[in-house]
């Protein structure tokens, strides 16, 4: 039943108003019993009319509309209709009135109704993955909520480099029906939080989840107030990760310092859901296939369920992930995983055929994700997260990997209540991040360019003895550049070193710069200082104090030290926890 059959004080669900005009093919929106129908809203922009027939200029057949003169088939009150003239050379019957040079108007197939369905509403996508559309996008953009992420961002992603986007799922309990989970006073900590890893080629990414009760030290955090002032809210040390947001006052900006802090990774976005987050976005899609590999009856977090697979939405979805005495070891890292599980299970739904081509799914998740998600102010726009929807839902959910950050439990408490960082293990899986590498196996789109850059390093080696080479700080820390200059003097012999003060500008990685010629000198630095293949940079040579050619050597923000590798890991090691987003896994 469209809109036009329904009653004037009824509620309308927005899908119902498009319509199929049999006239043209194309589906139409309807905003009322007594409105007239509404051609499907057309792009924006210089080219607007390329994919819209109304908007291209018509053809001799198909003449415009002239003020004052009626068009083909339609009749002026008071006069006759005159009939067509013959055109000269024409052969047979003219064609009707209103029909001028047009061929009868064919049914659209199936497949093309569901195409027409589609085609204006799979562009706006929520919560990683393609879900939404362009209706109502001013009433949209008013769902929007916002907050400054005061510079603890990059400023927004890009869609020519990796994307880092900071998943931040508090314990914040307003709302009806939230009263009660656990802490009625909540101020919204960070009770689960995701770092999302987007690789540059799209090919592939990793869900870095951070348990909540990892112990941190939280930096000073400059917060915009509601006035718009500024207050710097004080860092703390060896405190609970949750407590970055909420306590104190802190914003999702202070969440963000936290984990650069941490990872040395700094997000580009940040988005933040509550609890009636999880409720409507499930509702919205129509529930979320989980599978349970034993009987769950948790009084704490409401779930009862029995062993096997279920289809959870609302209250029962918010249960689910909130449960932790009944799973696992029954602590937070155990949730984590059935978080995990749940948050597969809910891309897999979002990309599946059902919710993509349902355009009252589509406009229930654009309502209930507008409306759920508070997000940093660079992407207060459905444009903008449209864009960065796009660029997610290139993704392919077998390369979509969940892990943990690795923690040992913490050896300051006789009770266990803390974990602390495993430094055997984290900081490889920081470095496998902070350097685009994937936890999953994927084809490389650039087989060829790697192999070519490997080969820097393949061939022979000069002495150290004969390596010159300019040192220059472009990032590092205060006092790198002579540092590593007596090192590679004192401890190395590259006595043909000198350091060249500050470089014109910061550099993120490290880089070493040659000419051709000097291709063995730079294989020899590189053997010595740990340089991977793609920092080493073929160019040209730059005439040191001496009036000698020499490389020249640019220590970036990823300088760790005179004598630190700075070759990434290529692989995740294989000890570390992680599952892909295609399997289904049963929660025990």
């Amino acid at each position: 039943m469209d809109a036009q059959g329904r009653g004037r004080g009824e509620n309308v669900d927005p899908a119902d108003q498009w319509v199929l005009n049999p006239h043209t093919g194309e589906y139409e929106l309807r905003l009322s019993p007594s409105a007239p129908q509404s051609p499907i809203p057309a792009p924006r922009g210089r080219n607007a009319g390329a994919g819209n027939p109304r908007a291209r200029s018509a053809s001799p057949d198909q003449a415009p509309e002239r003020p004052g003169r009626a068009s083909p088939g339609r009749e002026t009150p008071g006069r006759d209709v005159p009939p067509q003239r013959r055109r000269r050379g024409a052969q047979g019957e003219e064609p009707p009135a209103g029909r001028r040079g047009r061929r009868p108007a064919k049914k659209p197939k199936k497949a093309k109704k569901v195409l027409l369905w589609t085609s204006g509403t799979v562009a706006f996508l929520v919560l990683a993955t393609g879900v939404g559309g362009y209706l109502y996008l001013e009433h949209l953009n008013d769902n929007i909520t916002s907050v400054s992420d005061d510079g603890a961002g990059t400023g927004g992603f890009k869609k020519d480099q990796a994307i880092n986007i900071l998943l931040i799922g508090t314990d914040k309990r307003t709302g009806a029906g939230n009263e009660g989970y656990g802490d009625k006073g909540s101020e919204g900590h960070a009770d689960t939080t995701i770092l999302l890893h987007v690789s540059k080629d799209r090919s592939n990414a990793t869900a870095l989840s951070i348990p909540r009760d990892l112990m941190v030290d939280i930096p000073d955090c400059p917060t915009e107030q509601e006035d718009g002032s500024q207050k710097v809210i004080p860092g703390e040390t060896g405190v609970r990760f949750n407590t970055s947001l909420g306590q104190a006052g802190r914003t999702p900006s202070c969440t963000m310092r936290t984990v650069t802090e941490l990872t040395g990774i700094k997000p580009d976005n940040f988005m933040v859901a509550d609890f009636n987050a999880v409720k409507t976005l499930t509702s919205a899609v129509g529930g979320v296939p989980v599978c349970l590999g034993k009987d769950i009856n948790d009084p704490d977090s409401h779930l009862n369920l029995p062993k096997g697979t279920h289809r959870i939405e609302g209250e029962e979805a918010l249960a689910f992930v909130r449960t932790r005495h009944s799973v696992g070891l029954g602590g937070d890292l155990s949730r984590i995983e059935l978080q995990q599980q749940f948050l597969s299970s809910l891309m897999r739904e979002l990309k599946s055929n059902d919710t993509l081509t349902s355009p009252s799914k589509m406009i229930k998740l654009a309502e209930a994700g507008t409306k759920a998600l508070t997000v940093d102010s660079s992407l207060n726009s459905i444009n903008k997260l449209k864009d960065l929807g796009l660029e997610l839902g290139k993704l392919n959910v077998k390369n979509l990997t969940f892990t943990t950050i690795p923690v040992i439990d913490n050896p300051a408490e006789k009770v266990k209540a803390t974990v602390v960082l495993d430094e055997s293990k984290a900081p490889q899986v920081f470095d496998l991040i902070r350097n685009d590498v994937s936890f999953t196996e994927v084809k490389q789109k650039e087989k060829k360019e790697k192999a070519a850059v490997a080969a820097r390093l393949k061939g022979e080696k000069a002495p150290a003895s004969e390596v010159r080479v300019r040192v220059l700080n472009g990032g590092a820390p205060a006092g790198s550049a002579q540092s590593t200059l007596s090192w590679l003097q004192v401890e190395e012999g590259v006595n043909k070193s000198e350091n060249a003060g500050n470089a014109p500008a910061e550099l993120a990685k490290t880089t070493l710069e040659y000419a051709p010629d000097q291709a063995d000198q730079a294989r020899r630095l590189a053997d010595i200082m740990g340089l991977s293949a793609s920092a080493l940079k073929p160019g040209e040579s730059v005439t040191n104090s001496q009036g000698v050619p020499a490389m020249t050597l640019t220590l970036g923000k990823d300088f760790k030290g005179a004598g630190v590798s700075l070759t990434p890991p290529d692989k995740a090691p294989d000890d570390i926890k992680k599952s892909t987003a295609d399997k289904v896994v049963c929660a025990e």
